[in-house]
C-alpha cells in the first residue's frame, strides 16, 4: 500500500510539474537583457540599479518582468566540482542573494549559458554539465535560461538542446528556456516542445536596416530580419514563439526607427526584451518601451504573429489578428522619405486561414484606433489616409 501511494504521489508531482511548464509564456515573454549594451561589462550594482529603475519607471508596470543576465556572468573556470560560479569581482555576493533582490522586486531573474564547450565570449559552456547546470540553475532560482550556440563543433543542435531541456525538467524548477542558435538549424520545425522560445536569426545590431560586419560574422538591422519573418508565423503561438532577438530601442537609432521596430516586433507577437541602460533612458525611448496599447497586440492572448498583406510605394501593410475578431494593422514606410496612403477597407477583405479570421468591411464596420497618438481615427466606413513620415509607422487596432 505504501508502495502504491508512494507512486501515486510521484505521478502526481510529475503531472503538477508538466503542467507549469506548459503554462509558460502564454504570451511572448518580456524583461530586459544585458547584452546589447553591457555585453561582459556587468557586475551586481548594475543589475540592481536595473531591477529598481525597472520598477521606478513603469516598465514592469507595462509589463517588463524579466532581467537577464547574458554572456560574462560567471567566473573563466568552473570550480573543483565542476560547479558553474560567478565572478567574484562582479558578484561578490553571488547569484543566489541577486536572484533573492530581484524577486523581492517582484521581478524574475534570468542567466546565460551555451550549448557548446565554451561561451561565445569564453567562460564555460555548458557542453557535458547539463543536469549538473540545471541543478544550479534551480538552487539560485533563475527562471529565464537564455542558452547560446558557440563552440558547438561536431555538435547536433536538436540533440544539444533537447538535452537541457530535459535537465531543466529534471532540476524541478520552471524556468522558460530561450534557445539562441541563430536559426541555423530551423528550430521552428522541431522546438516547440524543447522551449518557449528560439531566434530565428544572428544578431541584431542598431540599424534600421543592413547588416554590420563584425570579423568572421554579421549582426542584422531591424528591416532585414523582418524580411525573414513573414513565413514563420505559422510555428508561433501560445508557449512557444519565433524570437527575432531583442529589441534596440533607445540604442543610437533615431525616435522614428525605434518606434518602426518595437512596432513590428509587436506585430509579431515577438519576445519584448529590452537591450538598452535604463539609468540613461530618455523619455521618447520609455514612451516607445511602455506603451500599453502597442504591448497589448504584442501580448493579445490569440497568439497571432502578423503577416505582410501588401507592399506598395515602399509601405508594407502587416496584419495581426487578435482575439474577439478584433486586428492590428501597421503600415510600414521603409523609405527615408514621406508616404501617402490611401487604404479603402472595402477593396481590402481580411481573409487569413491560419486564425480563422474573415472580415468583409462591406458589411462590418470597425472603429480604428492610433495605437502612437492614442486617438480615435474614424472607422473603415470610408478609406483611411495618412502621410507616414520616412522610416516610421502608422498602428491602428479596428475594434467592433
Amino acid at each position: 500500500m505504501k508502495r502504491i501511494i508512494l507512486v501515486l504521489f510521484v505521478f502526481k508531482i510529475t503531472i503538477a510539474c508538466a503542467q507549469k511548464y506548459s503554462e509558460l509564456a502564454m504570451t511572448p515573454p518580456m524583461g530586459w537583457n544585458s547584452w546589447n549594451t553591457f555585453q561582459t561589462n556587468i557586475n551586481e550594482k548594475l543589475v540592481k540599479d536595473i531591477a529598481d529603475i525597472m520598477i521606478s519607471s513603469g516598465m514592469k508596470d507595462a509589463g517588463y518582468t524579466y532581467i537577464v543576465l547574458d554572456d560574462g556572468w560567471m567566473a573563466k573556470e568552473r570550480d573543483s566540482k565542476g560547479n558553474l560560479i560567478a565572478d567574484p569581482k562582479k558578484f561578490p555576493s553571488g547569484m543566489k542573494a541577486l536572484a533573492d533582490y530581484i524577486h523581492e522586486k517582484g521581478l524574475k531573474f534570468g542567466l546565460y549559458n551555451c550549448a557548446g564547450t565554451r561561451t561565445c565570449a569564453d567562460y564555460p559552456g555548458t557542453r557535458g554539465y547539463e543536469y549538473q547546470d540545471a541543478r544550479l540553475y534551480a538552487g539560485i532560482g533563475i527562471d529565464y535560461l537564455k542558452y547560446d550556440w558557440c563552440n558547438t563543433n561536431g555538435i547536433n543542435a536538436k540533440e544539444a538542446y533537447t538535452t537541457m531541456s530535459k535537465a531543466i525538467k529534471a532540476a524541478g524548477r520552471p524556468m522558460i528556456f530561450s534557445l539562441c542558435e541563430w536559426g541555423n538549424n530551423k528550430p521552428w520545425l522541431w522546438a516547440a516542445n524543447v522551449g518557449q522560445l528560439w531566434r530565428t536569426t544572428t544578431d541584431i545590431t542598431n540599424r534600421f536596416d543592413g547588416i554590420k560586419t563584425n570579423g568572421s560574422w554579421s549582426a542584422f538591422g531591424v528591416m532585414k530580419i523582418v524580411d525573414s519573418q513573414d513565413t514563420l508565423r505559422k510555428y508561433a503561438g501560445p508557449g512557444h514563439w519565433n524570437d527575432p532577438d531583442m529589441l534596440e530601442v533607445g540604442n543610437g537609432m533615431k525616435v522614428n526607427e525605434d518606434r518602426a521596430h518595437f512596432s513590428i516586433w509587436c506585430m509579431l507577437a515577438a519576445p519584448l526584451i529590452a537591450g538598452n541602460d535604463f539609468r540613461k533612458m530618455s523619455p521618447a525611448s520609455r514612451d516607445i518601451l511602455a506603451n500599453k496599447e502597442a504591448i497589448a497586440i504584442d501580448q493579445d492572448v490569440l497568439g497571432m504573429q502578423a503577416y505582410k498583406y501588401m507592399t506598395r510605394d515602399s509601405v508594407e501593410t502587416w496584419i495581426k489578428p487578435l482575439k474577439n475578431n478584433e486586428v492590428a494593422v501597421c503600415f510600414l514606410n521603409r523609405s527615408s522619405t514621406p508616404r501617402k496612403i490611401n487604404f479603402d477597407w472595402k477593396k481590402h477583405p481580411i481573409k487569413d486561414d491560419f486564425s480563422n479570421t474573415n472580415i468583409d468591411f462591406s458589411g462590418s464596420i470597425y472603429k480604428i484606433k492610433d495605437l502612437w497618438t492614442k486617438k480615435e481615427a474614424g472607422n473603415t466606413n470610408k478609406a483611411f489616409e495618412q502621410e507616414i513620415p520616412g522610416r516610421d509607422v502608422v498602428m491602428i487596432r479596428l475594434v467592433k
